[in-house]
């Protein structure tokens, strides 16, 4: 069942039972930081901007049940956040916005250094972007000659277990941008990071039709909640 705009905004003054934890949650971030908060306490910091007038606890807790950690109530769907009771329009906002924020905090180390010397950056920046998605996408790292990145790039969206991804498309859009390297990425909503023999397949597709134009397919990254894997460090590049 959806909430009113802002949770449970109608509701009345707050109840004693949780009378002044707002301010003892925020000081408790103020002094030991995220590390000292579990998931749902950090989700109440975020929904006390638009839930103003009522406990903020029982909502953080009903979605960390039903999506099961903050990063994947991060990435829910807004439909399917909404039917957590006092979830509404402006509580999606908040999250997605703390979703965005987070996905471009990831990216700037990889707009300000080579991207193959800050590699522990990619990984972090593509499982924060991708890894909890609910359908497959397919992105790519376009990079100059010095393996600066140039573009950042979501090239197709498909269903939860297959995303159409076709190979001179990727080397026409590569040869737009002037990109001497490739890095390619797509996510597995199963949680489960192993390549599929078809992900095997369009890779070699791709790293054949790159060659003979002077472009470096770099790597392969699949990421799940699982974890990840590189197609380089499995050795199928």
């Amino acid at each position: 069942m959806s909430g009113s705009d802002d949770g449970f905004s109608d509701a009345s003054a707050p109840s004693p039972h949780f009378h002044g934890h707002r301010d003892r949650l925020r000081q408790r971030f103020r002094e030991a930081g995220h590390e000292a908060l579990q998931d749902y306490e950090l989700l109440e910091l975020l929904l006390f901007a638009p839930i103003k007038r009522a406990d903020t606890k029982p909502i953080a807790k009903a979605l960390i049940a039903r999506f099961g950690s903050f990063a994947e109530v991060l990435a829910a769907p807004p439909a399917r956040l909404k039917e957590v009771r006092g979830v509404g329009d402006r509580v999606v906002d908040e999250l997605k916005l703390a979703r965005a924020v987070a996905e471009r905090f990831l990216r700037a180390p990889l707009r300000e250094r080579k991207v193959l010397s800050s590699w522990s950056s990619v990984i972090d920046y593509v499982r924060a972007a991708m890894a909890y998605a609910d359908r497959e996408e397919f992105r790519i790292l376009f990079l100059d000659k010095k393996n600066a990145l140039i573009a950042d790039e979501v090239q197709q969206r498909g269903t939860i277990d297959h995303t159409p991804v076709y190979p001179r498309e990727v080397m026409k859009r590569a040869l737009e941008l002037s990109a001497s390297a490739i890095i390619l990425v797509h996510n597995h909503p199963s949680g489960d990071p192993t390549p599929s023999r078809a992900d095997i397949q369009m890779t070699n597709q791709i790293a054949e039709i790159a060659k003979p134009l002077g472009i470096a397919l770099h790597d392969h990254i699949i990421v799940g909640r699982d974890g990840h894997v590189s197609f380089r460090g499995l050795q199928l590049l």
